[in-house]
């Protein structure tokens, strides 16, 4: 059953994606607000579709805890749920992600339309000064940026060791830093296309302010999502 529910997942999600695709170009020549809006329609649609084809929904906690004003969102990441999932709690994303994923054929140029800060993790400092720029950017036109700070998926239960590019940002562009900690692998693994049913958990922590040194905003923000990793529910569907 649940081979069978992913397969019906992943055809209604490339359905839906074409169908996407076709419509958002219409956006090219719109303005930015029409493209993002494009690409949220995309995600939460997605986010729905996964619900009814395989049963795996998601919960929030802490929703009180987003500030009023852009900040700069710092995330484990267990798989591609939570980039689809944040797009239903913020109306206003940009992902820091590399440059590889435009070229994924539809998705990919679906993605440089969101307004995100595409790198060359090869690159070094320039991908450190290139985030910092075009982050300040983005959060002085509103958006919320999105970092990833493990630079790659961990499974269910584990939690990378963190950059301190994200913390870096925030006192920079004098914003708070969210963290935000996730268990999306213990139902949508990375090696594996099976989904599994339940309820993943998404925990939004308290935002801390922009002071200090980057190192230790950085280790604050870590701790408060490593311990709330090991807290998750979710050890039951580990693979």
């Amino acid at each position: 059953m649940q081979t069978l529910r992913s397969g019906i997942f992943y055809i209604g999600f490339t359905v839906w994606t074409l169908v996407w695709a076709f419509f958002t170009l219409l956006t090219v020549p719109m303005p930015l607000s029409a493209r993002v809006w494009s690409s949220r329609l995309w995600a939460r649609t997605a986010v729905l579709w996964l619900r009814l084809s395989c049963g795996l929904s998601y919960r929030v906690t802490g929703l009180e805890n987003i500030p009023d004003t852009p900040c700069v969102i710092v995330a484990n990441h267990q798989s591609a749920l939570e980039t689809l999932l944040l797009w239903c709690l913020f109306p206003r994303l940009s992902y820091v992600l590399k440059q590889e994923l435009f070229r994924i054929p539809i998705i990919g140029w679906g993605l440089r339309l969101a307004w995100p800060i595409g790198i060359d993790r090869s690159a070094g400092r320039q991908a450190l000064v290139q985030v910092m720029e075009e982050g300040k950017l983005r959060l002085a036109a509103g958006f919320n940026v999105v970092i990833f700070p493990e630079g790659t998926r961990y499974p269910c239960g584990e939690v990378g060791p963190f950059s301190s590019t994200a913390a870096g940002l925030a006192l920079r562009a004098e914003v708070p830093l969210l963290p935000i900690a996730v268990n999306s692998g213990c139902y949508w693994a990375r090696n594996n296309w099976r989904k599994k049913s339940g309820k993943m958990d998404l925990w939004i922590g308290p935002a801390f302010a922009p002071s200090g040194k980057s190192s230790t905003l950085t280790e604050q923000a870590e701790s408060w999502i490593r311990n709330a990793v090991m807290q998750m529910p979710g050890e039951a569907a580990k693979p």
